[in-house]
């Protein structure tokens, strides 16, 4: 459901600004940010019973690290990936008369899933890479975070995971601009995925040949923050 609720926020921020008829239309990059970034702490707080799993890059920074029992990573992986595609279908069924009246619908994959605003998959990769390895390594050295159970403690009891929010927030603001900030396989895969099936009519590809970055790229950043996690003092 914390996953679910991510992309059924996080896409429907898009919408509200890319579809000519609705209210936030041209609302901008900074609109698009603070809803991402709340997306991410109405996920996390619903999620918080089963570890506050949204994230396969997180997951697998956590396992990485030492912190996530193998055993349970399956099920968030899976979790996760299925929540993501149903929050981007229920993002569609809310925003459905105003994709119905959009007019350049071969436009709308942005609305679900990210793209590079130049492509270059190297370095687009790279931008993935080192976006997702800030917000996992500020994760993994969190106090509370090496407890074995894969639930970390932000450390203050006021913030909570509203803390993850301003992380979000600040990494949209700063390292989103290249590639749009996916820092999560899931967020991206997940919409994709949905905007490859859903009744778009006159929607474009779903662009499959990019979208192994969004993927690939915050999996190894994930890696590289467990593994400096280890030697790090957190």
């Amino acid at each position: 459901m914390g996953t679910a609720a991510l992309t059924l926020l996080g896409c429907g921020v898009v919408a509200n600004t890319v579809l000519r008829k609705s209210l936030g239309f041209q609302g901008g990059w900074l609109l698009v940010n603070m809803g991402w970034g709340i997306a991410v702490f109405v996920g996390a707080s619903i999620a918080a019973p089963t570890g506050a799993h949204l994230n396969p890059a997180v997951t697998i920074g956590l396992l990485t690290a030492g912190d996530l029992d193998l055993a349970k990573v399956p099920a968030y992986l899976l979790g996760e990936l299925v929540g993501a595609f149903l929050g981007a279908v229920l993002c569609w069924a809310t925003y459905k008369l105003q994709f119905d009246d959009h007019d350049q619908p071969e436009g709308t994959l942005g609305i679900f899933a990210t793209g590079p605003t130049v492509r270059n998959l190297p370095w687009n990769l790279l931008t993935e890479v080192i976006g997702t390895f800030v917000l996992v390594l500020w994760i993994l050295l969190s106090p509370g975070a090496k407890s074995g159970e894969g639930v970390p403690d932000f450390g203050n009891a006021a913030l909570g995971y509203a803390a993850v929010m301003f992380v979000v927030i600040g990494l949209g603001n700063s390292l989103g601009g290249p590639t749009g900030y996916a820092i999560n396989p899931a967020r991206d895969l997940g919409p994709r995925l949905a905007y490859a099936i859903l009744p778009i009519k006159d929607k474009g590809g779903a662009d499959w040949g990019y979208s192994w970055v969004p993927v690939v790229g915050p999996l190894v950043g994930a890696v590289l923050a467990g593994l400096l996690s280890q030697i790090l003092p957190s």
